[in-house]
């Protein structure tokens, strides 16, 4: 499924850059306000949420089949979100570049650009939609390409989640020099997840680096055993727009 995915987003990134190219992004980013500090956010005694605007994945389908995305972005950040993930995958998260550029008018908050990226073009697309910070999945890049992307990020003021799923990879993303490390607890290749992921991989990423704990989030219990794990902030997206009233789940996780 992964190999598919990216195989279909390399298509669709040649295609944009025939349509949005370099010139137009550029214009795009020059019009952008300065980026807000997704690192600064999530900073501090108490766990931080990332809510997560997501219509649908691959392992479970549609999701929420009336997301409004402003809607629901302006609820996470009244509700006490620190930042907001916005999935713009289209073939199997049903999320675009337009939610992104959409929200930012919106919400206050640092967003937090979730896709497949591997292409520079999609760093200077992530500025110009007005992302302040994006995902890069360690599994999908070498060495060399996660290097390359991480430093273009911040050359353009953006900061980068570098996504982990193994000790392999947090050794990669630590010497990428990003200071925000995700761990998905969910296995890739599988879609099982097991959120020991986590209390796994926590101990090996140094403490002045940033840890966020992704998937399979969905009880205050589960942020109950993240703190003890000393994880500083954790991204949700289906225990989110799958509640019946998010604002009440939202309380449920945070108190």
């Amino acid at each position: 499924m992964l190999d598919k995915i990216i195989a279909q987003k390399r298509e669709e990134v040649e295609q944009r850059k025939k349509v949005a190219t370099m010139t137009y992004l550029q214009e795009r980013i020059a019009r952008q306000k300065p980026t807000l500090d997704l690192a600064l956010a999530l900073r501090d005694d108490h766990i931080r949420l990332i809510a997560e605007v997501k219509q649908a994945s691959p392992s479970r389908g549609v999701l929420s089949p009336n997301l409004n995305p402003t809607e629901l972005a302006q609820t996470y950040a009244e509700g006490g979100a620190a930042a907001i993930s916005v999935l713009t995958e289209a073939n199997y998260f049903m999320g675009s570049n337009e939610h992104l550029a959409a929200i930012k008018e919106v919400v206050g908050l640092p967003l937090l650009r979730k896709d497949f990226i591997f292409d520079p073009y999609q760093v200077y697309e992530s500025r110009a939609y007005g992302a302040d910070a994006l995902l890069l999945i360690a599994a999908i890049l070498s060495q060399g390409q996660l290097k390359e992307l991480v430093s273009l990020s911040h050359s353009l003021g953006l900061r980068c989640l570098v996504e982990v799923h193994n000790e392999g990879e947090v050794e990669r993303a630590i010497i990428s020099e990003a200071e925000i490390i995700g761990i998905n607890n969910r296995d890739l290749n599988t879609f099982a997840v097991d959120i020991n992921t986590t209390r796994r991989l926590r101990p090996l990423v140094p403490k002045e680096k940033i840890v966020v704990s992704e998937s399979g989030i969905k009880s205050r219990k589960d942020m109950e055993k993240l703190g003890k794990w000393g994880v500083d902030a954790v991204l949700i997206g289906e225990a989110l727009v799958t509640a019946g009233d998010v604002r009440a789940k939202m309380q449920e996780l945070l108190s």
